[in-house]
């Protein structure tokens, strides 16, 4: 499997996830829950699988038991292949003996452990992107230009350019100028695309685009160590600019459906739009499958459910419930009587057992999963969580914050926490 020059691929896994708590309070970005059954983490490699790309280092150091468990799991590689996907966690070395600093710190840090495996090219992903990518197309278009390095970039409007770090690119697409969030008018028209390449991009538009990098690099292997001979600790605001001036930098464009998932906001509208007829990401393309762990569940059981738009995991039993814009992850019970709109629920990593129950029913506890004539809409419910009967909850006009143990309002979507508990009668 593995490309000719061959290529080691280095996934970022995020540092402490801030922006996507609480769902990262027990766990790492790349470990958080994806479209009924998926991790965040399963994007990226198998983006590398299917591309070829057979030797993965993932690079993590918070929460990060879920993401072990998960990949190894997993990815398991027959003896003859040489693939792997290795996490690298932040270690204490004779050099250092603090976490990483950035992405180009914990690459740094690290490329002791890549010269161990005979390599050309280095691509760098993130771990927390939603997106399907050909990285051999874009190794093969690195290799053609003999570029230091590639750099994938999406093309956007010029009136959405606002906060990103945008390039401005000549007709061979080697890279002139980095801007990063850009304000100026007169700076964003200087931007564009000149009239050629605006001409290769697919369908008709009405307005001029730039490139705005998409966080995903392809570095020479010689190139990479040489920049990272200092003590940069960003990519993109460091490493990536102070090479423009001496060294082939080219763009490589990306049309494909793309979501930086950073925020709980971006998360939740991701995974809503898989409910669609026709999602901006489709996970049913059998040429480019996602990879995940196998479960080896049983069917899910739908009984007397009305349904509209929903994304059912295996393994769930859902009795006489209704359901509109939802993303069911596996193992999820839900009872009689109950409506959901514009929920994710995450699921359970087991079931109960009749003991179990009966020692739910003892100590007055709800069990796994949703109970009896709940009314739920607009949230996030993570996994192995408790949630009694005749509960109410809707973050319609409420602020954001800490509303009660376990449960939390961010960015106007109300999150019930892993493994928390919502007593029979809340009414949020």
């Amino acid at each position: 499997m593995a490309t000719k020059p061959q290529t080691l691929a280095v996934i970022m896994g995020g540092g402490r996830g801030t922006r996507l708590y609480p769902l990262t309070k027990e766990r790492c970005k790349p470990a958080v829950p994806l479209g009924g059954k998926y991790r965040l983490v399963d994007i990226p490699i198998s983006n590398c699988l299917n591309s070829g790309i057979n030797r993965v280092f993932l690079l993590t150091q918070f929460h990060t038991a879920s993401l072990h468990r998960h990949v190894q799991s997993t990815y398991k590689f027959d003896a003859f292949g040489a693939g792997f996907v290795d996490i690298l966690s932040a270690e204490q070395t004779e050099q250092t003996s603090d976490w990483y600093q950035g992405t180009a710190d914990a690459v740094r840090r690290n490329l002791v452990h890549f010269r161990n495996h005979v390599h050309d090219h280095v691509i760098i992903l993130s771990g927390d992107q939603l997106y399907r990518m050909d990285c051999l197309d874009m190794i093969e278009q690195h290799i053609a230009t003999d570029a230091d390095v590639t750099i994938a970039a999406k093309p956007v409007p010029l009136s959405a350019v606002e906060g990103l770090g945008v390039m401005q690119v000549r007709d061979d697409l080697s890279i002139e100028r980095f801007v990063e969030k850009p304000k100026d008018p007169a700076v964003i028209a200087g931007l564009a695309l000149s009239d050629k390449l605006e001409a290769r991009l697919q369908g008709g538009h009405d307005e001029k685009h730039c490139l705005a990098s998409m966080g995903i690099y392809v570095f020479k292997r010689s190139v990479l160590e040489k920049a990272l001979d200092n003590t940069m600790t960003d990519f993109g605001k460091e490493v990536i600019p102070s090479l423009l001036e001496d060294k082939g930098l080219f763009a490589y464009i990306f049309e494909g459906y793309w979501e930086d998932i950073g925020t709980v906001r971006s998360f939740f509208e991701a995974n809503l739009s898989l409910t669609h007829p026709l999602p901006p990401f489709d996970f049913f393309d059998s040429a480019n499958p996602i990879y995940t762990h196998p479960r080896f569940l049983p069917p899910s059981k739908l009984n007397q459910c009305r349904m509209d738009h929903v994304v059912v995991g295996d393994g769930s039993i859902i009795t006489n419930v209704s359901l509109k814009r939802c993303v069911i992850g596996v193992r999820s019970i839900i009872s009689d009587g109950t409506s959901l709109e514009n929920v994710i629920m995450m699921g359970a990593d087991t079931y109960e057992e009749a003991d179990d129950v009966a020692r739910n029913q003892s100590l007055g506890r709800p069990d796994l999963g949703i109970g009896r004539d709940c009314h739920i809409n607009t949230a996030i419910i993570d996994k192995n969580t408790r949630i009694g009967d005749n509960v109410r909850l809707d973050p319609t006009g409420k602020p954001n914050g800490v509303i009660a143990d376990g449960i939390s309002i961010v960015d106007g979507i109300l999150i019930i926490s892993k493994g928390a508990t919502v007593p029979s009668g809340t009414i949020i």
